[in-house]
């Protein structure tokens, strides 16, 4: 059969658009591997607005009832299945996931992406016990303690700035010998903190602690020095890789593989100019921050904007 629209992706973005798509009564196939996103794997995030806190198990729970209770036979929710191609045609779109194929007339990408891990030792194993990938989400949680952020790029010095509203002191660890791939006005600006420390040519090499984070050792890639910072909690920001390996060929991605798209309608682009039919939200997309309130609002604009494409096609 031929969906009015299909919806790539379980986390925020995947979910709003599913919870909009089934009040609008657009006939729905909806398709992800796990519902929850990136966040799940967060002990307490307290900026997911109207819930004070919850924890990314429960954030997952709550995204799934809520999809559930209003999909009734508009949307068909398709859980533990991966997208692996996406195809566009005259007549619409064309996806596998599993042995299953599905049509599509339109199509929402919100596959969202997954965090470069930090491959040293100990950065496995404590995370969530003091390493964290979101200082957004887990912050607050640190307040008045010593923290390193692991990255010295946008990402990276927004956490920072994040952090030091609630820590006693940042530091930030960067491999290299200058800060070309953060915005100059933000790195000033969050350098000139009395509680902010920079550490240039220089990268962590392991992890240490017994039940929680108590330190991290820094390797000088000048000298070879090695130095152990006594804090308690790692925040990652290394860089994520976006999940759109399934759309090779059918529009032009960005540098780093994330999809563009139009902010005023999240319509995709390609070459500068929109796809017909094509839709993206939240991580898997070259909007600049990336937080989950922020995805969920993505995919509430684009499903606004493919109801009127639906119907006028």
């Amino acid at each position: 059969m031929m969906y009015d629209l299909a919806i790539i992706g379980g986390g925020p973005a995947g979910v709003a658009a599913g919870v909009y798509a089934a009040r609008k009564r657009l006939k729905t196939i909806f398709i992800a591997e796990t519902v929850g996103g990136q966040s799940v794997e967060s002990t307490e995030i307290q900026n997911w607005i109207g819930t004070e806190k919850i924890s990314g198990t429960e954030l997952a729970k709550s995204l799934e009832r809520h999809l559930r209770a209003y999909a009734e036979d508009v949307v068909d929710i398709k859980l533990g299945k991966r997208v692996t191609r996406l195809d566009k045609d005259a007549e619409g779109f064309t996806l596998v996931a599993g042995e299953g194929t599905y049509q599509a007339r339109a199509v929402l990408i919100a596959s969202g992406g997954r965090r470069l891990k930090l491959a040293v030792p100990g950065g496995l194993d404590f995370e969530n016990k003091g390493l964290t990938y979101c200082a957004s989400c887990d912050g607050a949680l640190f307040a008045g303690q010593d923290v390193v952020v692991v990255g010295g790029g946008n990402a990276g010095f927004e956490s920072a700035a994040q952090l030091l509203a609630y820590c006693k002191s940042v530091t930030l660890i960067h491999r290299g010998a200058d800060f070309t791939k953060a915005d100059a006005s933000t790195v000033e600006a969050v350098s000139k903190h009395p509680n902010m420390h920079l550490l240039k040519n220089s990268e962590p090499i392991e992890v240490k602690g017994e039940t929680f984070v108590s330190g991290i050792v820094v390797k000088d890639l000048t000298s070879g020095e090695t130095t152990t910072l006594p804090v308690t909690g790692v925040f990652v920001e290394i860089g994520t890789i976006p999940n759109t390996d399934y759309m090779d060929g059918l529009v032009e991605l960005s540098g780093d593989k994330h999809v563009p798209v139009n902010h005023a309608n999240q319509r995709v682009t390609s070459g500068g100019v929109e796809v017909s039919g094509l839709w993206a939200a939240g991580d898997v997309t070259t909007g600049r921050f990336h937080q989950n309130n922020i995805a969920a609002g993505d995919a509430v604009k684009a499903l606004e904007d493919i109801y009127y494409y639906v119907k006028a096609h």
